[in-house]
């Protein structure tokens, strides 16, 4: 397949740009063992017309966080006209919000933990009270956990507040599903997305931090998951109900918790541009099925598209 000349984009100005460099290095050198025409674009170096100037065919986006994975580089992709891996726009900024993402899975009928919007110390407090303990406070629109505090006592409210509004002006207070934590991998689009095996994380204490995801070997990657006789299918399945809800398409994480009480699934969030480092878990669940690193790589790749493909392929404005 001629892929065309590719841009891998990297690195970038969140808060994740140092595993987005890890993910792209590992991208680039991937589609390149494959003969692709790929180069390397970091969004915060260069002016991203440059993408058109010179030639590119389309992008792998392999940037996290914000600027890259709430549908503003996308929506920069879909005025160049240059098709791109993963979710378009409207699904990439609703997927960041884990707030605006409960609020339309919750209207599907999808298990997701009971959370509400805080604004201040106080009204952390009251969400303590009212959801119980141990409670999620973290930044709505931040990844790897970052800005993330478990809140046993309702005297660590202030400064779980304060360190997640250091992230974003938006922090969700969430009930904390104790129980064990799986990720599903999704590739595709419409009737044909499917989900590939489940991986069981299990990290130390439960503690799978930014540390213990990208630059520790102390958690477990369990494939397959070890689960009890159908649970594996019946997450998988709501994890694509999940996908199809938000308009995802190309490629997804979703984390689901299982509560241990009764093993109900609660999805937690979807991840619109996964990490691919050496530790990433879309990789490992590619391998499961037989699917090496490079050529998951390209087959994202061969998915990219734009929102408008037509208008845009056609040159033609609305």
């Amino acid at each position: 397949m001629n892929l065309g000349k590719v841009a891998v984009l990297m690195g970038g100005t969140s808060a994740e740009r140092e595993v987005s460099l890890m993910s792209g290095s590992g991208v680039l050198h991937a589609l390149k063992a494959r003969g692709v025409d790929a180069h390397a674009f970091d969004p915060a170096e260069r002016d991203m017309g440059e993408l058109k100037r010179l030639g590119f065919a389309r992008c792998f986006i392999a940037l996290h966080g914000r600027h890259g994975e709430d549908g503003t580089v996308q929506g920069a992709l879909e005025l160049l006209g240059i098709p791109y891996t993963g979710p378009g726009v409207m699904a990439s900024a609703i997927a960041i919000d884990k707030v605006m993402t409960k609020r339309i899975w919750n209207s599907q009928g999808l298990s997701t933990p009971l959370g509400r919007e805080v604004a201040s110390v106080q009204a952390t407090r009251d969400a303590f009270v009212a959801l119980g303990s141990p409670l999620i406070v973290k930044p709505a629109r931040e990844g790897s956990t970052l800005g993330l505090t478990r809140v046993t006592d309702i005297a660590q409210c202030e400064a779980a507040y304060e360190l997640a509004a250091r992230h974003d002006a938006v922090v969700l207070c969430e009930q904390c599903i104790v129980g064990d934590e799986v990720t599903c991998a999704l590739l595709g689009q419409g009737d044909e997305a499917r989900a590939l095996p489940l991986i069981r994380i299990v990290a130390p204490d439960g503690n799978y931090d930014y540390q213990n995801k990208y630059f520790t070997d102390v958690t477990q990657y369990l494939v397959p998951a070890q689960l009890p006789d159908g649970e594996e299918q019946a997450i998988a399945a709501l994890a694509l109900r999940a996908y199809h809800a938000l308009g995802c398409r190309g490629w997804s994480r979703a984390d689901v918790m299982i509560r241990a009480s009764d093993r109900q699934p609660f999805l937690l969030e979807i991840n619109t541009s996964p990490g691919m480092t050496g530790h990433s878990l879309v990789p490992m669940a590619a391998r499961a099925v037989g699917m090496s690193y490079e050529d998951l790589c390209v087959h994202i790749l061969a998915s990219a598209a734009l929102d408008h493909g037509a208008a845009a392929s056609a040159g033609v404005s609305a």
